[in-house]
């Protein structure tokens, strides 16, 4: 006859509901886990996704993701000439806010450098990658957005060809694709009344030069679009992806930009690392000490929960050391009573977070490796947890059954 087994039987109400609140506590630390695997999961889904071995930014800047990087456009032509690049990408990405179906809808928007890169890396679900070089978008499904739906973005509208899962912003928003043109036409979208006063503007100024003044035709050409100024620079990227050849290292070909003063270059590695340690560095400590407060608190409330029960088997303890019970036999009682109530809580945590995660609105990412981790934790919770109730039940003396 196992006692622990006959115990719990005697009070199982009690014994239900007290597990079944240590499971629910059980599921928010694992929670805590899955959002901060999530979390970083979700601020390396872009970096990994391009497939890029070397980041080419502006210089003493820390890339696209933690600043502002503006590059040329004809820098993508001087990274491909530097031997051991095998190719070499713009990258466009920055985030709007519009209003659709009447609701906010923000979005990261992701420059591909078509036609070089048409989509096909990214992880769809549903739809094709880009197939023509404007007006078409690839969308992650937390935006909401239908394929065939077509979107109004600045003086455009973009058919939604595909659908992506879990392709998110460090933020938490989702990212849709573009080619790198149309996401620069995004970016840099002006109001038409914008775009005159700024003519009219720059007419003003060359009018008051004399170089100005006797070329008449300066004033009409600085009233025109910007692209057909020479002086004026076009739309700028965000980054330079490049793609080293089979066998070249990365630092290899980071030296040979040494000398190049308008740049900077990390390799995948580092930009994964500045990304983790700037925008999402806080939460994810931030997550990690509420993971670690939860745990402790998991284990006292458990052996305040262990403690209890012992108290109110005082009376039983006793008469089983004035039968000549050993102690092992009493502490065996606690120590299994315990671990059934570990075990329990673990899978009632389980199966509930099984349920409820999907419906965060953030992405909660539970592995396996986590699980067997904290299985081990739950199992050491409940012998340390069992430790105070059995230093009670060792302090019972026999003749209190009598008494």
């Amino acid at each position: 006859m196992n006692l622990a087994i006959r115990d719990i039987r005697h009070s199982v109400g009690r014994f239900v509901l007290t597990t079944i609140g240590v499971g629910m506590l059980l599921m928010v630390v694992m929670g805590m886990g899955g959002i901060y695997r999530g979390l970083v999961d979700d601020a390396l889904v872009v970096t990994r996704g391009v497939g890029a071995d070397l980041w080419v930014v502006q210089r003493d800047t820390r890339g696209p993701f933690a600043e502002v990087s503006r590059l040329p456009r004809s820098m993508v032509d001087r990274v491909a000439t530097v031997p051991g690049v095998r190719d070499a990408r713009e990258f466009v990405f920055h985030t709007i806010q519009r209003t659709h179906r009447g609701k906010p809808l923000r979005m990261g928007v992701l420059g591909l450098g078509w036609p070089a890169d048409t989509g096909e890396g990214l992880p769809l679900i549903a739809g094709r990658p880009l197939g023509k070089n404007h007006f078409e978008m690839i969308a992650d499904e937390t935006l909401g957005l239908a394929l065939g739906e077509r979107l109004r973005l600045g003086k455009e509208d973009y058919e939604v060809v595909g659908i992506t899962r879990w392709m998110v912003t460090s933020g938490g928003d989702g990212i849709a694709a573009f080619t790198s043109r149309d996401a620069q036409a995004i970016q840099f979208d002006e109001p038409g009344e914008s775009v005159r006063l700024e003519r009219e503007a720059r007419r003003g100024r060359a009018g008051e030069i004399d170089f100005g003044r006797t070329q008449p035709g300066v004033l009409e050409l600085a009233t025109g679009v910007s692209g057909a100024i020479a002086a004026l620079p076009g739309p700028a990227i965000s980054a330079v992806i490049a793609r080293l050849s089979p066998g070249v290292e990365p630092d290899a070909v980071r030296r040979a930009f040494s000398g190049w003063g308008d740049v900077t270059v990390y390799t995948a590695a580092q930009q994964e690392e500045l990304l983790l340690k700037g925008s999402v560095d806080r939460a994810r400590r931030q997550i990690l000490l509420f993971r670690v407060l939860l745990t402790i608190i998991s284990a006292v409330i458990m052996a305040l929960i262990i403690y209890t029960l012992t108290l109110d088997k005082l009376h039983p303890i006793a008469l089983l050391k004035l039968i000549g019970a050993p102690n092992r036999t009493i502490v065996g009682l606690i120590l299994q009573q315990s671990l059934i109530m570990g075990a329990i809580a673990y899978g009632v945590g389980y199966v509930i977070g099984l349920r409820v995660f999907p419906t965060f609105p953030r992405r909660v990412l539970v592995t396996g490796d986590d699980l067997l981790r904290l299985a081990g934790i739950v199992m050491l919770i409940s012998v340390l947890a069992s430790l105070l109730g059995i230093w009670k039940a060792m302090r019972v003396a026999p003749n209190e059954a009598i008494g």
